[in-house]
């Protein structure tokens, strides 16, 4: 039997979709490391989770577009690479429903490109969403309760992947607003970040809520220059995402802002990570795009000066505790 659902990338969160998936119908992992692929189909283990023995693996692009729906979940910054794979085998048939939290880097546009939006241009694809929310994967894996949005401007794709994935553990909800969404999972990455800061200064609870609030205001702000929805940023893809990043210590993000209290260096954090931190390469780019149009966004502008200029985390911490804020809610 042809596989319905494919995964594309072996990390994580790719894994846990494909043993999400693979529950409802028959699903194709695809993994493109040799030798995280040897490993996997010798112990029937990746990124530390068991997969479902009906998994099917591979590392041939043209075995996994035999899938009618793809899931890419890899790094933002090896995502045109492999859709350049992909491409080849795809047809108008395919939907492309891709897992990254992440921005291309490599756009030298006026503003951002997202993922779906690197997925169009790079094949030519119109049958596409995303998958965003508190999508934390250690706690799929363990088959603990969670909840994602599939987003997307294509109702069919909106009347069909929820149904791949849905199960007595795992919501899914829909929403049409697409780079709202997309830019919500993104932005909420770099304000993991600094609560991680925050958390590995013991600064209360107090001090963590003042955050997470202030950083809803700021994505929102953000958000809506590049043409996202309030909606979007309020719903599970916007603040309950920012809440599940910003408090748990399974958070990659929220590790890197830990690490950044302890005084470790950008390149240090990044030799102790397995697995890609998408806030790390979010916060340049944004920084970037924020200081070609004069936005205001004290957070990631911080963030940004803690990464890569070397600035104290903690004096970073009490700078953005002196930014005048006259009004508490001033979006809507």
């Amino acid at each position: 039997m042809n596989p319905v659902a494919g995964v594309i990338g072996g990390g994580s969160f790719g894994t846990a979709i494909a043993n999400l998936l693979v529950e409802n119908q028959p699903t194709t992992l695809f993994i493109r490391r040799p030798k995280v692929l040897e490993e996997a189909l010798i112990t029937g283990i990746c990124a530390g989770q068991v997969l479902n023995p009906n998994i099917i693996l591979t590392d041939v692009p043209e075995e996994l577009c035999q899938a009618t729906a793809l899931f890419p979940v890899v790094p933002s910054q090896n995502m045109a690479e492999v859709l350049q794979r992909f491409a080849p085998f795809l047809t108008e048939n395919h939907f492309l429903v891709h897992g990254v939290k992440g921005l291309d880097a490599h756009f030298s546009g006026p503003g951002v490109r997202t993922m779906s939006e690197l997925i169009h241009d790079l094949t030519g694809a119109t049958k596409i969403g995303c998958l965003a929310g508190p999508n934390l994967s250690r706690e799929i894996a363990e088959g603990k309760p969670a909840a994602t949005v599939v987003a997307s401007q294509n109702q069919e794709l909106l009347e069909y992947i929820p149904g791949l994935l849905r199960s007595p553990r795992f919501q899914v909800l829909v929403a049409e607003d697409l780079r709202g969404i997309e830019l919500a999972g993104v932005l909420k990455n770099i304000m993991a970040i600094a609560a991680g800061a925050l958390h590995g200064f013991e600064l209360g609870e107090n001090a963590k809520a003042l955050l997470i609030n202030r950083a809803m205001v700021e994505m929102i702000h953000i958000g809506r220059h590049w043409g996202g929805t309030l909606a979007s940023f309020l719903g599970a893809a916007g603040l309950g995402d920012l809440m599940a990043t910003c408090s748990s210590v399974n958070s990659r993000n929220f590790t890197v802002g830990m690490w950044l209290s302890k005084g470790k260096s950008l390149e240090e954090i990044q030799n102790l990570m397995e697995e890609t931190a998408e806030g790390v390469e979010t916060t340049r780019v944004v920084f970037k795009i924020l200081e070609a149009n004069g936005l205001k966004a004290p957070i990631t502008k911080m963030v940004y000066k803690v990464l890569y200029d070397g600035f104290p985390a903690r004096e970073a911490i009490e700078v953005l505790m002196k930014v005048p804020v006259r009004e508490d809610i001033d979006f809507i």
